[in-house]
């Protein structure tokens, strides 16, 4: 535990977790993206689908999937592997008897630093995914999507959504983590008849699911309007926050697009819960959640 091969572990379930649920989401996410953008057009879920398949057919709804991939797997090393380690180091900080007493501060610093990292890793390709899936004729994906994105506004226009990021990915990482943290324990503490280190592999699995997706619906309220300005930046050249709450408005700030990106956003956080925690259990680690914080020198602290 704490070595530079369980970090490792960490990051590289992290890469699986976020990548890959994040690409098998993109239909849902390009339907999301454009009834934030144009809801006259994409008035629905089902609508929104249909204009998608008569326009651009079948293929059309994984436009973007390669800054999709290559986006979230880089967002998810950062947010999985130095979520794991500011845990740690936060614990060590407070010392036993705070970490213990104060545990649930430790997940939202944790979360929080390392989602600030993760956010500067994601935000390059995610102004690519935007464009490409919002702006039809744009770019076919990321390599010609990129340079053309780079010779229109210049490098650093790939970080000109990188406040709004922080500020849709930030609370939602803190919400993910403490929350999922949060709920992993009561279900162990209310639900399950038997202590963790009893229950099998599976159960373990299924809890870590079912944890990740209850927290997901709560992850999606609060990062939502942060989400809608997102997608507003990066989709129109030299647009401003004040630009998308003036069209947009403060209530459709919070409300277009929400419950797909519910249903997206549930999903996704139990299925990277549950891929994450796969992960660890094949190369022999404890699944996240559901015992009390120890003492930071014992390994055993890892297991919170």
């Amino acid at each position: 535990m704490y070595s530079p091969q369980f970090y490792a572990a960490c990051t590289f379930g992290g890469i699986l977790s976020c990548g890959l649920t994040h690409m098998a989401v993109t239909p849902l996410d390009l339907v999301k993206c454009n009834m934030q953008i144009d809801p006259a057009k994409y008035k629905s879920i089902s609508s929104g689908f249909g204009v998608l398949l008569k326009e651009q057919g079948a293929r059309g709804f994984f436009r973007g999937w390669v800054p999709t991939l290559l986006g979230y797997s880089a967002q998810g090393a950062c947010k999985f592997g130095f979520y794991e380690f500011f845990k740690k180091y936060y614990s060590d900080l407070a010392g036993a008897e705070n970490a213990a007493k104060y545990k649930t501060l430790i997940y939202l610093a944790g979360s929080a630093s390392a989602e600030v990292i993760a956010d500067v890793a994601l935000c390059p390709f995610e102004a690519v995914k935007v464009r490409v899936q919002t702006q039809p004729g744009f770019a076919r994906g990321l390599s010609d999507g990129l340079p053309k994105f780079v010779r229109s506004e210049g490098p650093l226009g790939l970080y000109k959504g990188l406040v709004p990021l922080w500020g849709r990915q930030i609370p939602y990482t803190m919400m993910k983590f403490a929350s999922f943290e949060t709920i992993v324990e009561l279900i162990y503490k209310h639900a399950v008849p038997k202590p963790k280190n009893e229950c099998s592999k599976p159960m373990q699995l299924g809890i870590s699911f079912a944890g990740g997706y209850i927290a997901g619906v709560f992850c999606a309220i609060v990062s939502h309007p942060a989400d809608n300005l997102v997608s507003f930046l990066n989709n129109a050249k030299g647009a401003t926050v004040g630009d998308a709450v003036q069209k947009m408005g403060v209530v459709g700030l919070f409300t277009r697009g929400l419950p797909l990106r519910i249903v997206m956003i549930g999903t996704l956080t139990g299925a990277q819960w549950g891929i994450y925690d796969a992960f660890k259990v094949f190369v022999g680690l404890p699944t996240t959640g559901g015992v009390a914080p120890a003492a930071p020198a014992d390994s055993e602290v890892a297991k919170v």
